[in-house]
This record gives C-alpha cells, sequence and structure tokens, in this order.
C-alpha cells in the first residue's frame, strides 16, 4: 500500500483530508500556490491531531510534533514527484481542474492513480484531460473527514477495476468504506444534498423561516445530524454555489438553478465558517 500520499489544494477539505491521513499514519505532502492558505492549513491540523483522540472513541492520544514531522507543505507541484498517490481537493471550477490534471499526468510516473475530490464535476471529463484515463476515480470525502467512515467513490466511464480495487484496499487503510457510485454530475451525495440547501436558502429569502428554523425542522424532526444551511456554512457558500452552477450548467434543469441569496452572500464575503460568517456567525474560525 501507499507510503507517501500528495493532497492539492490546501482549503477546507484538502486540511481535512491531510489531518485524517496524518492521523492514520500516513506521509503527506500538501500542496497549495497560498503559502498563508497552507500556513492556516498547518494550525487546523495541529488541532485536529490534539481533538480527534478526544473524539473518536479507543483512539490513543498522539505526539502533535511526531505526526506532524510527517507532513511537508509547499507551493511546488514539483515536490510531489515522488507520491505514490494524488488526491485532488482545488476549488469546483472546471478550467482549474482540467489545467491541474494535464499538469499532474506529465508529472507524475504513468502507474499512479488520482484521486478527484469533487462534488460535481465529471470524473470522465476529468480523465479525459490525462493519457491515464483509467487511473482517474472520484474520491469524495465528507466533513470533517476524519469524524467520517464512508467515502463516495465515482467510476469514471474507463476507470479501471485495478484502480477501484487500490482505492477501496487505501480507503480501508484508514477505516473508511467505499460506496462505489456512477459518473453522472453531482453523483448521489450533491445531487441530492444540493438541492436541500439551494431550497433551504429560498426558504429563508422568502421569509418563510430563518436559518435557525429550517435546521431545526430537520434536525428535531427528521433526525439529521446538522441541517442543510449549516451544512452549507461547512462546506462553505462559495463552493455551494459553484458546484449548483456546474450542476445547471450539465443538466441544464431549472431546479439547479442557484438562490439569489447565496449569491448575494458570496459577494458580500461571507462564505460560512471559514470566514466567520455565512448563514450563521461564528467566533471560532480559522
Amino acid at each position: 500500500m501507499f507510503e507517501k500520499i500528495a493532497v492539492i489544494g490546501a482549503g477546507t477539505m484538502g486540511t481535512g483530508v491531510s489531518s485524517d491521513l496524518l492521523l492514520k499514519g500516513y506521509e503527506v505532502t500538501l500542496v497549495d500556490i497560498n503559502q498563508d492558505q497552507l500556513n492556516e492549513a498547518r494550525k487546523e491540523i495541529k488541532n485536529v491531531i490534539r481533538m480527534a483522540p478526544l473524539l473518536i472513541k479507543n483512539m490513543k492520544t498522539l505526539d502533535v510534533k511526531t505526526v506532524l514531522n510527517k507532513l511537508t507543505l509547499t507551493t511546488r507541484l514539483s515536490d510531489i514527484k515522488e507520491c505514490d498517490f494524488v488526491i485532488e481537493n482545488i476549488s469546483e471550477k472546471k478550467e482549474a481542474k482540467f489545467k491541474l490534471y494535464e499538469e499532474l499526468d506529465l508529472l507524475m510516473n504513468q502507474e499512479v492513480c488520482f484521486g478527484v475530490n469533487t462534488s460535481c464535476i465529471s470524473i470522465t471529463e476529468v480523465a479525459a484531460h490525462t493519457n491515464r484515463a483509467d487511473k482517474i476515480i472520484g474520491i469524495h470525502f465528507m466533513n470533517p473527514v476524519y469524524l467520517k467512515g464512508a467515502v463516495e467513490v465515482i467510476r469514471g466511464f474507463y476507470t479501471s477495476d485495478a484502480c477501484i480495487e487500490i482505492v477501496r484496499e487505501f480507503l480501508a487503510s484508514i477505516q473508511k468504506k467505499a460506496i462505489l457510485v456512477n459518473d453522472y454530475p453531482g453523483f448521489v451525495a450533491n445531487r441530492i444534498s444540493h438541492l436541500f440547501m439551494n431550497e433551504a436558502a429560498y426558504v429563508v429569502q422568502d421569509q418563510v423561516a430563518d436559518a435557525k428554523q429550517v435546521d431545526d425542522i430537520f434536525k428535531e424532526c427528521y433526525g439529521h445530524s446538522m441541517g442543510p444551511l449549516e451544512t452549507a456554512d461547512l462546506i462553505g457558500l462559495d463552493v455551494v454555489v459553484d458546484s449548483l452552477n456546474v450542476l445547471y450548467e450539465s443538466y441544464q434543469d431549472q431546479k439547479f438553478r442557484c438562490c439569489p441569496l447565496l449569491k448575494k452572500l458570496v459577494s458580500a464575503g461571507c462564505l460560512g465558517k471559514k470566514t466567520g460568517k455565512g448563514f450563521y456567525t461564528y467566533h471560532d474560525f480559522i
């Protein structure tokens, strides 16, 4: 199995994936074009390493310094050349993803598989920008990564059985179940959940209820652990908007038309938990 994992993108998901891999003993090279983002990611990873044993049953307390010694932070993509596996987590913008995969394809050994941590973009479409379409697979982690026991895994049109088996074994090594689905934009999780989040935003916009009332109904009536607007804030409202735009473009279906309130909040810089304000106000953000 792998020893060194490359994680590309030090936003919410990339930081979460890196934290979980480090907790499970892997060496991680985390890449981002923004050094400040990498510095913030290191702080959050350090916090997760400290807190995880308090939240995960039977997990032993870890020496933070020892774990962090397995983390490499870099702004140079070339620093991942010796890694065994790549997990990409950059923004949900097709042009940026396609450009990155063209670069990765030239940089990495031809046997290396690429895990596309996307919520909406077609895995087959990403694979078309490489010469290793059989080794491109969707790995849709959920947040917070270290507390989730399953991952939505997406088979692209050309993804090989061998690649799927490699990913199953890898996920098993970090105590996660692979739930394999087929490749259509949004897959299962986001094709459904983003309808919840988008319509919940419309409910708030139309003054039917405020954000807390909406979320309380989902938690107290349906038994969800988080409401749709809490979830949107956790993901990042900018990411939600980008994903809805991909879904609308892909299906040309009005049900994915992004709520104007979501767009307004993003334009105002209220992106959710990562900026301290979204549908809710947060006082402990990074």
